[in-house]
């Protein structure tokens, strides 16, 4: 419906988003947070009367509710909205509001808002909503040239704000095999800039940028995350003014020239979105919910699987892997996946990228009747690609070296012997294509698991030299889209040299990321626990690797690899030929327990403890109903205190009784002290099991114990 107001309430999802449209200003977001309830048209022009500043003799200096896209017009001087230009005309935008649409639906409310520069000829429609399920904002614009003369898109950037109580900043850093580290600083006056380059969000990817209460933990403390649903260059900003304005921006990396718009062209931008929370448990639970509702998320248990990498690498034998395969099936295993060293000429990483057709050498008789041996044990097959990368020394790099990336300089700069396949070129597209859903069809494919180990650095369009890094996100997004409509039921995960490529954009299309190539338990714990702030559990993969790990060669007892993978889409990655019968045994019991758990740990919502103890964790996952519950209780690292004393099991029902009792599934207790109350279960109040606890054992560095909760 045309929306014949100033003042706007968006309310969906338990959040609430009041936004101001007079004078034609574009969309002014006076508060978004909490649900306000009811709002009557009247208290609505008292929120918009209330929340305007005392105004000196300058517009540049109050601190005036600033539009979602700022302007220079109106006195923003801080990130710009849209920075862009017709070779140094038209580069100051002033955008009027001309319409407004409020639309509600089963999906929410959403605003959409039509403006113009008629001076400059250029339209502009924001559309900002809440959506019903997860109770998310997004917000996303459309910019479209009116004009005989072509503009340039450098930036369309967006923001949400904050209040002022949002003093402390929350993001994450990290490399190969070390992803997602959190880190802190005070918001203060500035900008705190976090950009993604490289084609990819990268394993140095913040994920999202949060601002909150000063302490905000999982569990306490109004919290506000953005994130940019896009998995190419993008930055994520967060800005404080000297006036106090306070806001969480995204926007996509452009290359130069790489937007440019002739007359009746459009450019839109990816959405950022936006979750707010008390505490980083609920703010996770939105984007939870959010990914669980998508039509891309997966339907029915998520299958065992056995991964032949680490166990392998290169070396691959028929014989040997359906050998493989079968003890996969004895412990349990669901899905079987080849991994990298299947196609032409493959023996290690220097060769045959981009050449997809199978080695005959090594699999004479192809990759079929492995598949088909897999089937017979009751599993699924799967198949590692990497369609977006090229080895020079390869049949594809010879014969088609134009669709390799190219600024001028040649293909640039290797990276683990690789570059980078051009596929916004048509022919190159569609090789991949036909490439990938041949071997899907011919050899019964259930499991893609989608590499990406170089970044974009020179990725100059042949034979121009353009940027493409852009067209080169959209013609990935485009490919993996096509192979789910000509194979329904396809499963994809995006990897890329572990978390390189994790986002809201591919996950529309994806059933599974990577979120690390570690699989130390020790790094794992940590990198599981941030990247769940936007990623549920069973989105995650998560492996049983070798007693020594192959990245930072710690060992561990398969008892702590398993409880660290069970609470994900559990995976196997060690080598089941040359495993003794006493591991294997072992395996096949956490197997069992994660298939009778999987349903709790798959659905429910995930909780973590704010103990005061550093070395310590807790946390777990609490069933929907609040009747059920698992928690693990870790050592990190020698504690400062000992014991770590009583810890608070979060996320249950306060009015409801349980029981709690330690589990083990491989029926060995963990050496060291521990409380008498283990011997047995004992039966307490939700509420007293959160503000009083139970007293959790003494455990080793690195070692860990599972507490059940059942509803009495």
């Amino acid at each position: 419906m045309l929306v014949d107001t100033d003042q706007i309430h968006l309310r969906a999802g338990g959040t609430s988003v009041v936004v101001l449209l007079d004078q034609h200003r574009l969309p002014r977001i006076l508060h978004w947070g909490e649900d306000l309830g009811d709002l009557g048209a009247e208290e609505l022009k008292h929120i918009a009367l209330s929340a305007r500043p005392a105004v000196g003799d300058s517009a540049v200096t109050y601190p005036q509710p600033v539009p979602v896209l700022g302007q220079l017009h109106e006195g923003w001087l801080g990130r710009p909205g849209l920075t862009g230009d017709s070779n140094g005309r038209r580069w100051a935008p002033e955008f009027l509001t001309t319409a407004a649409d409020l639309r509600t639906s089963a999906d929410g409310m959403a605003l959409t808002v039509a403006a113009h520069d008629q001076a400059y000829g250029l339209s502009l429609t924001l559309e900002l909503e809440v959506l019903a399920v997860s109770g998310l904002v997004r917000q996303r614009a459309r910019l479209r040239n009116d004009r005989d003369e072509v503009f340039r898109v450098d930036g369309l950037e967006l923001a949400l704000p904050v209040p002022a109580d949002a003093d402390e900043l929350l993001d994450l850093t990290g490399r190969w095999s070390l992803e997602r580290v959190p880190q802190r600083r005070r918001f203060d006056v500035g900008e705190w800039v976090r950009a993604s380059r490289g084609g990819k969000p990268g394993l140095e990817h913040t994920l999202l940028l949060a601002a909150g209460e000063p302490g905000f933990g999982f569990r306490s403390g109004r919290v506000w995350a953005t994130h940019l649903a896009w998995s190419g260059n993008h930055t994520l900003a967060a800005e404080r003014s000297p006036a106090n304005i306070r806001r969480l921006s995204g926007v996509e990396g452009l290359a130069a020239g790489e937007v440019e718009l002739s007359e009746g062209e459009e450019y839109l931008t990816p959405w950022q979105y936006g979750s707010w929370g008390n505490g980083l448990d609920d703010l996770a639970a939105r984007f939870h919910r959010h990914l669980r509702a998508s039509a891309a998320h997966p339907t029915g248990p998520r299958p065992v699987l056995v991964n032949t990498w680490e166990a392998v690498y290169f070396d691959h034998d028929p014989d040997a892997l359906a050998r493989f395969a079968e003890e996969a099936a004895a412990i349990g295993a669901e899905r079987f996946v080849v991994d990298d060293g299947w196609f032409l000429g493959r023996r290690d990483d220097t060769s045959s990228l981009g050449d997809w057709v199978v080695d005959q050498e090594r699999w004479p008789d192809g990759l079929k009747p492995l598949a088909d041996r897999v089937r017979e044990l009751g599993m699924d097959f799967g198949l590692w690609f990497e369609p977006e990368m090229v080895n020079l020394d390869s049949r594809l790099a010879a014969e088609h070296p134009d669709w390799i990336f190219d600024a001028g300089h040649g293909p640039g700069l290797p990276s683990r012997h690789q570059h980078v396949l051009d596929l916004g070129h048509p022919e190159a597209y569609a090789y991949v294509l036909e490439r990938m859903t041949t071997l899907i069809a011919e050899v019964g494919i259930a499991y893609v698991k989608w590499d990406h180990n170089r970044y974009l650095l020179d990725a100059g369009h042949t034979p121009s030299g353009r940027p493409g890094l852009r067209q080169q996100t959209l013609a990935a997004y485009r490919l993996m889209d096509e192979l789910g409509r000509l194979h329904p039921g396809l499963e994809i995960e995006s990897c890329a040299s572990g978390g390189g490529r994790i986002d809201l954009g591919v996950l529309e299309r994806t059933q599974r990321v990577w979120p690390s190539d570690c699989n130390d338990p020790h790094e794992r714990l940590e990198i599981q626990r941030w990247t769940g702030l936007v990623v549920p559990p069973e989105l995650q993969g998560t492996h049983i690797g070798a007693e020594e790990s192959h990245t930072t060669h710690r060992s561990h007892p398969l008892s702590y690899r398993a409880e660290k993978a069970i609470w994900g889409h559990l995976g196997v990655e060690l080598n089941l030929l040359t495993a003794d019968e006493e591991t294997k045994r072992d395996l096949a019991g956490w197997i069992a327990f994660h298939k009778q758990h999987r349903d709790l740990l798959h659905t429910g919502t995930s909780v973590h403890a704010d103990l005061t103890e550093t070395a310590a964790r807790l946390e777990g996952v609490v069933s929907e109903g609040a009747d059920e519950a698992l928690y693990a209780f870790s050592i990190t690292e020698r504690p400062r205190t000992w014991p770590v004393g009583r810890v608070g099991l979060p996320g249950l029902d306060d009015a409801r009784t349980y029981t709690v009792t330690a589990v083990f599934p491989q029926g060995q207790r963990p050496p060291g002290a521990q409380p008498p109350w283990m011997s047995g279960e004992v039966t307490l109040s939700g509420r007293v099991l959160r503000l009083v606890g139970v007293e959790p054992p003494s455990l080793d560095p690195d070692r860990s114990v599972l507490l059940h909760v059942r509803a009495v």
